[in-house]
């Protein structure tokens, strides 16, 4: 009985389970009004309870097929590499392999798994497998190394890198190693070399085609220049044929021993005084003509030659007179030149690519010049500093705002076909860059294009790649 009575004084709501009465109110109890709103409590829940387990239902099959869709594209993306791939763990055992993988290795995946990646791996090239999954595993960043795989055919020479594989709490748990088929990228680099090859015989292919195709252009140029001298020496040769006639006819009749009287008769006959003093100037005439000649002949060779001549000082006022010779003035007889050069204007180059540019210049002048009335091209330059400026203005129409940004891009042009290759300017661009200088483009606030080129002074050469 003092048991029972101990624990009839020791319950409490907190420790002992409540009264059936307290807790759960039996129906019976209840009125018909109580007891009918229980049970739509009751059934409310059910629905709520069954809802959520739909949305759940609904909510779990959404992410089944984003999950099934996530494998197929890794799965796919596997399939598609033809790079070597190996995942394994912490001891290199293989735990999952791409087709590319088992078709080096020469089995399947299942047969894989499980196997340590060590004894794929040729006995000369382990080592450098070692190192690079203990580098890995070390977090550091990713190395590439050649390791030859043992494959049922013999050595395949692959090209690895290998990085850290994480768990979700960021614990390192194995490493990926992705390796590219050494004959793959030797054969890459092959295609690669040959092909910048390529490119560079191209590139000097079409850079000996445009100077040709500016040296053609200045034939006429080149013709009226040379028809000065040729016809200074011409006719210069001409008068000295007739006075060796004179001075022949003269020596022939003092041989003969005519007296003073006769002699001094025939001399003033054949005018023999006029010919000995016309002598000396009609020969310095005739050399000054071969001299011209013989530098225009050196001035065209100088530019077509594809020789690469060690660099010289070279006259740029004078070199920007003979483009303006050769190209404007055979081309285009109603032009007005101004020139506002110094006496010399000495720079360091190659004199044939300098005189390259100056003609694609001119020549550039004088084309966008064609429909206008008044054609004026104005050259002004001068030294500022160790750097020489020379701007080369046209009364054109200009430059429009969308052409302004392309003009030296290869093959641009906004002539008609067949009248530019588009690559005049690109590759006079190109040659001012390799003589260390600038070329710029824009438009004169007056109207007209204008052209600056800028070059380091003689003995300021800075080469440039």
């Amino acid at each position: 009985m003092g048991r029972n009575h101990r624990s009839d004084r020791g319950a409490s709501p907190d420790t002992d389970a409540p009264a059936l009465s307290q807790s759960y109110p039996i129906p019976g109890m209840l009125s018909d009004a109580e007891a009918e709103s229980a049970w739509i409590d009751v059934i409310r829940k059910m629905d709520e309870t069954y809802a959520n387990l739909v949305s759940q239902q609904v909510e779990l099959e959404r992410k089944n097929a984003e999950l099934e869709e996530a494998q197929a594209f890794i799965a796919s993306v596997l399939g598609a590499m033809t790079d070597v791939l190996i995942a394994c763990d912490r001891e290199g055992r293989i735990e999952q392999t791409n087709a590319a993988a088992e078709r080096a290795l020469g089995y399947p995946g299942r047969e894989l798994a499980g196997r340590n990646l060590r004894d794929f791996i040729d006995p000369a090239s382990r080592a450098a497998y070692t190192a690079l999954c203990a580098a890995a595993l070390r977090r550091e960043e990713a190395t590439d190394a050649e390791l030859s795989l043992r494959s049922p055919t013999g050595p395949f020479p692959v090209a690895v890198n290998s990085t850290v594989r994480y768990d979700q709490r960021g614990r390192a748990i194995g490493a990926v190693l992705v390796g590219r088929p050494v004959g793959e990228l030797r054969r890459a680099y092959r295609d690669l070399a040959a092909a910048h090859e390529g490119l560079k015989q191209t590139q000097q292919q079409l850079v000996h085609s445009e100077k040709m195709a500016s040296l053609g252009r200045l034939v006429a140029g080149v013709a009226h220049e040379l028809n000065n001298p040729i016809s200074f020496v011409y006719g210069n040769a001409h008068a000295l044929c007739r006075y060796v006639d004179r001075l022949t006819a003269y020596l022939d009749r003092v041989e003969a021993g005519d007296g003073p009287a006769a002699l001094a008769a025939r001399r003033a006959e054949l005018r023999i005084d006029r010919a000995r003093a016309d002598l000396p100037a009609t020969l310095d005439g005739m050399l000054e003509g071969t001299e011209r000649v013989r530098d225009i002949v050196a001035e065209l060779r100088r530019f077509s030659s594809e020789q690469k001549h060690a660099a010289e000082r070279v006259d740029l006022t004078a070199l920007l007179r003979s483009a303006v010779n050769w190209v404007a003035k055979a081309q285009m007889a109603d032009i007005a030149v101004t020139f506002d050069l110094p006496e010399r204007l000495e720079v360091t180059g190659h004199p044939g690519h300098l005189h390259q540019v100056a003609m694609n210049l001119v020549q550039n002048a004088i084309d966008a010049m064609q429909e206008v009335p008044a054609r004026r091209l104005e050259l002004a330059g001068g030294l500022h500093g160790d750097r020489v400026a020379v701007t080369i203005r046209d009364t054109g129409p200009g430059i429009a705002a969308d052409v302004l940004a392309r003009v030296f891009d290869p093959f641009f042009t906004t002539k008609p076909v067949g009248k530019g290759t588009g690559l005049g300017l690109s590759i006079s661009y190109q040659l001012v860059r390799e003589h260390g200088g600038t070329l710029a483009a824009g438009n004169h606030p007056g109207g007209g294009a204008l052209f600056t080129l800028t070059l380091p002074a003689a003995g300021h050469r800075e080469d440039r790649s």
